[in-house]
């Protein structure tokens, strides 16, 4: 594993564990994921119809390709991108972090069936830390841009821009 992170092919994810009023412990372990998703499209040969047909894999795909561009706009205003995950099953894709302690929640999902229960999740995570959030976003592939009566935005990943 080391020699892939010297060599850029994975980075890892590190846990967040901002103050958290929850009973609940934290998970430790670092997420990995490829810094460039077509690497293990080019590895394991998958080509657009092979893909389609493996809507796990491609959920994975997606989430690497989340994760590269939000570190990407991260550290570029000297935030840091984390994970969270606790014993509950309560999982937030990406925090970001600024150095000023605030943070972003961003849940990333394929589908509009999964926006639901990304915002329930995102909601949840801000109503037990101590620092409320300035932004809970869920990022997908669908076409509109919209913000939710719960004030989770939605955004297509495509909308981003530095």
């Amino acid at each position: 594993m080391n020699s892939l992170k010297r060599l850029f092919i994975i980075e890892d994810v590190l846990p967040w564990s901002q103050n958290i009023r929850s009973s609940a412990r934290l998970r430790k372990g670092s997420k990995r994921q490829f810094v460039d998703p077509s690497i293990p499209v080019a590895a394991l040969g998958l080509s657009p119809d092979k893909l389609k047909k493996d809507f796990e894999t491609l959920g994975f795909l997606f989430e690497s390709i989340a994760t590269r561009d939000i570190r990407v706009y991260a550290e570029e205003i000297g935030g840091t991108v984390y994970y969270y995950n606790d014993t509950t099953g309560l999982e937030i894709d990406l925090i970001v972090e600024l150095k000023d302690g605030s943070w972003a929640g961003i849940e990333v999902k394929l589908g509009e069936n999964e926006v639901d229960k990304a915002s329930a999740n995102l909601i949840k995570l801000a109503n037990i830390s101590t620092v409320k959030p300035s932004l809970l976003m869920i990022l997908t592939n669908t076409q509109m841009v919209y913000r939710r009566p719960d004030g989770v935005y939605v955004i297509p990943l495509g909308c981003l821009k530095p």
